[in-house]
């Protein structure tokens, strides 16, 4: 099988710096480093690095080859990927001596996508593959009916949250993935509870506290391996990415679980979103450690 991913392709701008900055304030950062990111590019390429196959779907501006260039390295099927005449997108995150993030976006090419781009990247792709979305591009609604049509699966980011945006793909998303802080958003919006939420499977990750799954009346839960922090950017993106991948490789739901949330607890002891992400060696090594 196979999995799609419609996904934001970003350059990040990552700032080093003593806290958060406050309202008004003038903080110098301490180091600054330029990378790969967007919670799309992150997702494919921890599908890629757990052992899936993965196409990405989006778009970059002229200035983005670079991108296309390290995600292919990574494993991941950038044929779908479409340079356009709009700038790349691009993310000013601060990540402070904690490990905390504040992070600014620009979407640029990344809410440009097309029908024809959608349209081409599914015709190839059959029933029982995934699609993979989050709110960092536009045609998600589109993307997710078409590929229902063709008897895929959609696996949803609720990221970053809009409930508008959350609430019409509901009806079309067989697993929905959130935080615990976008879980209580969209409770609060439908006015139901998380267990209740009108979807097969819930993903709810919850940072150190670990992470649940709910496949129907069922709960699935596995702990957050301890480990000291680095920087959380990426960390649900990598998750998700090792579940999916997970999945379709054939795990069962448990094991998938665990694998994710320990390629995920490698990925936040190293600086960076995409350029942390390990490969499943060094996942399965952390876990027999």
């Amino acid at each position: 099988m196979a999995i799609y991913n419609l996904g934001s392709v970003n350059i990040d701008h990552v700032y080093r710096v003593p806290h958060l900055p406050e309202p008004g304030e003038t903080l110098a950062a301490t180091s600054f480093k330029s990378g790969l990111g967007g919670k799309g590019a992150n997702q494919s390429i921890a599908v890629a690095r757990a052992g899936g196959q993965v196409f990405h779907i989006g778009a970059i501006g002229a200035d983005g080859g670079w991108l296309a260039d390290q995600m292919a390295e990574a494993g991941v099927d950038t044929r779908y990927l479409s340079v356009i005449d709009v700038p790349t997108g691009h993310a000013i995150i601060n990540v402070d001596d904690a490990a905390e993030n504040v992070i600014v976006l620009f979407t640029g090419a990344n809410r440009a996508v097309t029908e024809a781009m959608v349209n081409e990247a599914l015709n190839d792709a059959a029933a029982g593959d995934w699609l993979l979305l989050q709110n960092e591009t536009n045609q998600g609604l589109y993307a997710a009916n078409a590929a229902k049509a063709k008897g895929m699966r959609v696996a949803y980011a609720a990221a970053p949250f809009d409930a508008e945006a959350a609430a019409a793909m509901l009806p079309v998303t067989d697993l929905l993935a959130v935080n615990n802080i976008e879980a209580a958003q969209l409770s609060a919006a439908l006015g139901v509870s998380a267990a209740d939420l009108p979807v097969a499977q819930v993903l709810i990750t919850r940072g150190a506290d670990g992470a649940t799954l709910q496949p129907g009346d069922a709960v699935i839960s596995v702990d957050a391996f301890k480990v000291d922090p680095v920087d959380t950017t990426g960390a649900g993106d990598t998750f998700l990415g090792y579940f999916l991948a997970a999945l379709d490789l054939g795990r069962e739901l448990k094991d998938a679980l665990t694998f994710a949330s320990a390629a995920s607890a490698i990925q936040v002891t190293n600086v960076g979103a995409a350029a942390a992400i390990p490969n499943a060696d060094a996942v399965e090594a952390f876990l027999k450690a």
